[in-house]
């Protein structure tokens, strides 16, 4: 199944009324490190704190009155479910999330602060499917899947709908990858608007079943992954990977230590306040295990949901 670029342009007209435009913001400390012109595409501004809000959005108002009357339900260790609880709330209808009980305490309180309706369970993909599919089949409600469905993927590309309309002359986006729905929503938008943008991932190094994928030429399941990007753990889908094998440069792993010291810089010199996955994208420039000197590089930063009492440079 395939993502046009008009989808994505759709997408941009459908939840612009709900969404924020984040703003793009540089930091001359941070280019200096890294020597490239930067371009932070701030989507830690964004409703609940996440790009999420992005695809959460555009897949709920999609929904026919029919379809919505049973409302939504999903599965994500913070950052979609808070997403999707809010999107529904918008739209007045019930949002069943399914969350492991190992997701942080902020992303927790958010999600029930914004009305889901919380399924706790194991941290393991077989546990939140299984949980999953008994309460689609309770409720009747829409299953609307973190990053593996398209309207979702689309509603991700909006953010770099905004950054190209704002900074056009960009040689390379640089965006995480989880399950690979933000990356393949940015590439979609990036080549739809300039043909020959350079699009590259950047994924932790502890979770890097995607660079394995890609390497491979086929899907590589994410095993037991170990990193402090805790929203970059998911496997990719069967709809995002063509994606980013056909949209997609490379993907560059990134270290958990160049994770942490990216974050901690853009926080301290940038006063930009995101999180681990966040900081996976900024993370490729830091390592520098690519040259990207002397380039206009936008960076979607993802999200800014951290838990303040358990923050990486404080163990």
């Amino acid at each position: 199944m395939t993502i046009s670029f008009s989808a994505i342009e759709e997408a941009a007209e459908r939840i612009h009324p709900y969404i924020h435009r984040t703003p793009v913001f540089t930091n001359a400390s941070f280019n200096e490190r890294v020597g490239a012109q930067v371009f932070f595409k701030c989507e830690n501004f964004q409703k609940v704190g996440a790009f999420k809000f992005r695809g959460a959005c555009n897949a709920i108002f999609s929904l026919t009155d029919e379809e919505a009357r049973h409302g939504v339900c999903t599965h994500s260790s913070g950052n979609h479910a808070q997403a999707i609880a809010l999107a529904a709330k918008l739209r007045g209808i019930p949002a069943y999330i399914v969350m492991p009980h190992s997701a942080p305490q902020v992303k927790k309180d958010a999600v029930a602060g914004y009305g889901g309706r919380i399924t706790f369970c194991e941290a393991t993909q077989a546990a939140r499917e299984s949980s999953l599919d008994r309460i689609r089949l309770e409720t009747g409600a829409t299953v609307v899947h973190p990053y593996n469905h398209t309207k979702v993927i689309a509603g991700q590309g909006t953010a770099t709908l905004e950054l190209l309309a704002e900074v056009s002359d960009l040689d390379v986006v640089l965006a995480p990858i989880g399950g690979g729905g933000l990356i393949s929503g940015t590439a979609l938008a990036a080549h739809g608007i300039k043909k020959g943008i350079r699009v590259i991932g950047g994924e932790p190094e502890m979770a890097d079943d995607a660079f394995r994928s890609l390497q491979t030429g086929e899907i590589v399941p994410s095993v037991n992954p170990k990193s402090i990007a805790d929203g970059l753990l998911s496997s990719l889908g069967s709809l995002t990977f063509p994606i980013i094998q056909q949209h997609v440069e490379q993907i560059v792993t990134v270290s958990e230590a160049g994770i942490i010291e990216a974050m901690r810089f853009i926080w301290e010199r940038a006063k930009l306040l995101i999180e681990p996955s966040a900081a996976v994208a900024p993370g490729v420039l830091w390592e520098k295990k690519i040259d990207l000197r002397g380039l206009k590089v936008g960076v979607i930063l993802s999200g800014g949901n951290v838990d303040l009492k358990q923050l990486p440079w404080n163990d």
